[in-house]
């Protein structure tokens, strides 16, 4: 019997390299996509197929895809698009630079590569498409503007879809993880190095106290934070269930916002959340 197919983006580490070691556990047969070319030769080291996949590069999309299907016979099982980034920073100390391209990865990507992908699935007649996106795709948080502007779209555009493929055989899915043991944070500082003069704002103040401490200081673990196979074990749900949800919650901060921004009036969450910062 022939491996399920599964490509996954952002394999680097964190969420999507456990997802890639979960699911082969498996029996998947996993293509483990990433970024940057000496990361997929790490996992090809590990036994993985693995392609270089840059979201904001259209071309390696592509090629990734191309790949993938020369290797499977040109069919592909499923797809989890999870590789992102953030740039942190107050919102007015964002150059419009800074959110187009972290749209270009976290989105626009996201969208080229799931449009490419659904064609196959539909002559095959199966597929599923879930895509990762967070806690900050429900509620707000300060200092995190362009990635929640980017989980806020990215929620909109995967329920429309999942919507539009009711008439399909294809399962479109959200996976909606909270604090998770990841790189994110450090891989965050060269995009805000390189778009935010914080010296120059006027929450110079506000950085000092609070931001640059959580972006520069040893790593450390956030209150209610889970291992990345927490986030694999709702893959599997996601991908494996014959009727899977449309929405994983995974953490508990992800069920409590869920509940409470259906509960509390705008000013309360507001409040709450600004609070928790």
């Amino acid at each position: 019997m022939t491996a399920r197919s599964v490509l996954i983006t952002g394999c680097s580490s964190g969420i999507g390299y456990d997802a890639a070691h979960g699911l082969r556990a498996r029996g998947w047969r996993v293509f483990a996509s990433c970024r940057q070319e000496a990361d997929c030769a790490r996992l090809r080291a590990e036994g993985f197929e693995s392609p270089r996949l840059d979201y904001a590069d259209e071309a390696s999309i592509h090629a990734a895809l191309t790949e993938v299907l020369e290797a499977t016979g040109g069919t592909l099982d499923a797809l989890y698009n999870n590789g992102a980034f953030a740039v942190p920073g107050a919102l007015e100390d964002l150059p419009t630079g800074a959110l187009r391209e972290i749209f270009e990865t976290n989105v626009f990507g996201w969208h080229t590569l799931t449009r490419a992908v659904i064609p196959v699935m539909r002559r095959q007649g199966h597929g599923r498409i879930v895509n990762c996106s967070s806690v900050l795709g429900l509620v707000p948080m300060p200092w995190r503007g362009a990635y929640v502007s980017t989980k806020f779209a990215l929620e909109g555009l995967t329920d429309v879809l999942r919507i539009e493929m009711r008439d399909t055989p294809i399962h479109v899915v959200l996976v909606e993880p909270g604090p998770i043991t990841s790189r994110i944070r450090a891989n965050s500082v060269p995009p805000f190095e390189k778009w935010v003069d914080w010296r120059s704002s006027p929450r110079r103040a506000q950085y000092e106290g609070s931001l640059l401490k959580r972006l520069y200081a040893a790593p450390s673990k956030d209150t209610f934070e889970l291992p990345p196979s927490a986030v694999t074990s709702k893959i599997v749900q996601a991908l494996e269930a014959p009727r899977p949800r449309a929405r994983y919650y995974v953490t508990f901060p992800t069920h409590l916002m869920g509940r409470l921004r259906r509960l509390l009036p705008t000013s309360a969450l507001d409040a709450l959340i600004d609070r928790a910062r």
